[in-house]
């Protein structure tokens, strides 16, 4: 397969560019100040017994359409009653079939924070993360040159939204630094899509202890996030797993259940 981040990035810069000419970046930082305050995706993973992270997804660049009429307020308000501790919501539309408004909806329907999973590229992306009730926001090593993404990071909290770091292998590790949110270890090779969760495992060692570590994809199984958990992570991003059966929010459900007897 093609290196599909690279087509991901280069559509994303012509998205962001329109978007820009629609809506400008001073339109969208008048409206931060009336916003209500985020809530911490950091602390509500640390406190919660099982750290899953409900993905919200459509459908994958390699597989395709996972779930194409699913409704956001429908999963979404469910995966909370079932005992998410976070949720993630690809905003992505071309190749993930999300949209900004999958946020915007849900915001009040749900107590939990929000992150805003896209290819964040550009500031202006902040900006609508915060303004559509988006609490945290993923930041893409493999997408940003190492300088770029401190500076969005930084940018991010100024605005009151924590930043998920993801990295995916030890050329990334430079990337974290300490006002980093949380750091996550895609096991999902961004050119490839290829997913090996033994990515996980390879770097916890090598990952700082002292912050909120988040396994993402490929995880199917409660034996693995047990597993995970004793290696150091205490998030577990999770989607296609939940997603792709006919009631997502009772899949996890099931789902926490099984690891709370691991």
């Amino acid at each position: 397969m093609e290196d599909i981040l690279s087509e991901i990035i280069a559509n994303k810069r012509k998205e962001v560019d329109l978007q820009k000419q629609a809506i400008s970046i001073e339109q969208l930082s008048e409206g931060i100040g009336d916003l209500l305050p985020t809530r911490s995706m950091k602390q509500a993973i640390a406190s919660s017994p099982t750290g899953i992270i409900a993905e919200f997804k459509r459908r994958s660049p390699s597989k395709g359409w996972i779930k194409e009429n699913a409704r956001p307020e429908e999963i979404v308000p469910a995966y909370a009653a079932s005992g998410a501790s976070a949720v993630s919501i690809l905003t992505d539309e071309i190749f993930f079939g999300g949209t900004l408004r999958d946020i915007r909806t849900v915001r009040p329907l749900i107590n939990l924070p929000i992150l805003r999973k896209d290819f964040i590229i550009d500031e202006y992306q902040l900006y609508q993360a915060r303004i559509v009730g988006a609490d945290a926001v993923l930041l893409i090593a493999a997408a940003l040159e190492q300088t770029q993404c401190r500076a969005l990071a930084d940018k991010a909290h100024e605005l009151g939204l924590e930043v998920l770091l993801e990295i995916h292998n030890t050329d990334e590790l430079p990337y974290i630094y300490k006002d980093i949110d949380m750091v996550g270890i895609n096991n999902r090779n961004l050119g490839s899509f290829h997913t090996d969760v033994a990515n996980s495992f390879r770097l916890a060692e090598q990952l700082p202890q002292d912050t909120i570590l988040v396994s993402e994809s490929g995880i199917s199984q409660p034996v693995t996030v047990s597993k995970l958990h004793d290696a150091g992570f205490r998030g577990f991003l999770i989607g296609e797993t939940f997603m792709r059966t006919e009631k997502p929010a009772e899949t996890l459900k099931g789902f926490i259940s099984q690891v709370n007897k691991q």
